[in-house]
């Protein structure tokens, strides 16, 4: 029986059965794809219009795979049964816009909008996990199959880390509490006083906007919510960010152990490196 070896799955996985990768933008779904497939298990792909690049799209054939309008439920659910999925993934961005402006729901997606007393993408997806359950599909954690892409603890970087404790802690602290407060899950702190948190606009705007500040000496913290749901909304870190964190003159971030996706970690701590950005692994 073919096998992958992750922390993340669940106890009860089956590995016979087709995981459905839901896939949105950028190399995350990527190296989901790289890893499922290594494994042997079998995959299928459900992708969004404007928003799943249609290179992924290309390698699953049509048999294989299904194409919806953002907000589609209905269809998804359908899907996913179609496909005798025994577990579902959900991978990459969905422009934040479509899930307030720019959503094609069906009845499915109207009744589950309509039971909903707050709309952000944690209520939003929370909901359609449950849907996802109530056809006995296991929503995956979405850490799964991708152990050796996370944040892990220390300078990952090879050097020393240039902020000081007293700093990286402050930061630590003001970053924990934005994502407690559901305001974002990263913040720009610089000795000590909060130049930029991320709330809707997201990380790279953010960080643009701090770097119209004084840089020195600036930090970069990403991380998640006490009672974080790993089944979607998982905080990544890749290439472009860190182009974005030298574009503004940031050289050091902090990113959370075991909870912070590095996407092409051996990449990204390549590429770090040649741009002098200091990365660092806190529990």
């Amino acid at each position: 029986m073919p096998t992958a070896p992750s922390a993340f799955l669940p106890a009860h996985f089956d590995a016979t059965k087709p995981v459905v990768l839901i896939a949105g933008q950028g190399l995350y779904p990527q190296l989901v794809i790289q890893s499922i497939r290594r494994a042997g298990i079998p995959l299928r792909l459900i992708a969004f219009e404007e928003e799943t690049s249609p290179e992924l799209i290309a390698a699953f054939p049509p048999e294989e795979r299904r194409t919806l309008l953002v907000g589609q439920i209905g269809k998804m659910l359908r899907a996913l049964e179609d496909f005798g999925a025994g577990s579902a993934f959900m991978a990459g961005q969905i422009s934040p816009r479509k899930l307030f402006k720019g959503l094609h729901p069906d009845l499915k997606a109207i009744r589950i909008l309509a039971t909903l007393k707050r709309r952000n993408a944690e209520t939003i997806f929370g909901a359609i996990a449950a849907e996802i359950s109530a056809i006995g599909v296991t929503l995956l954690d979405a850490r799964s199959f991708l152990d050796d892409q996370l944040a892990t603890s220390g300078a990952m970087t090879g050097r020393s880390f240039p902020i000081e404790r007293d700093y990286l802690d402050h930061g630590i602290q003001i970053a924990r509490e934005c994502a407690r407060l559901d305001i974002g899950q990263g913040c720009v702190v610089r000795k000590g006083t909060v130049l930029a948190v991320e709330a809707y606009e997201g990380t790279d705007a953010m960080l643009t906007r701090a770097g119209t500040l004084k840089t020195d000496q600036t930090l970069f913290v990403k991380t998640v919510k006490a009672r974080q749901d790993f089944r979607f909304d998982v905080p990544c870190f890749g290439l472009r960010t860190l182009e974005t964190m030298q574009a503004a003159g940031i050289t050091a971030a902090a990113l959370e152990t075991g909870r912070v996706i590095m996407l092409d970690k051996p990449a990204v701590l390549a590429a770090a490196k040649a741009a002098g950005i200091s990365l660092f692994g806190f529990e």
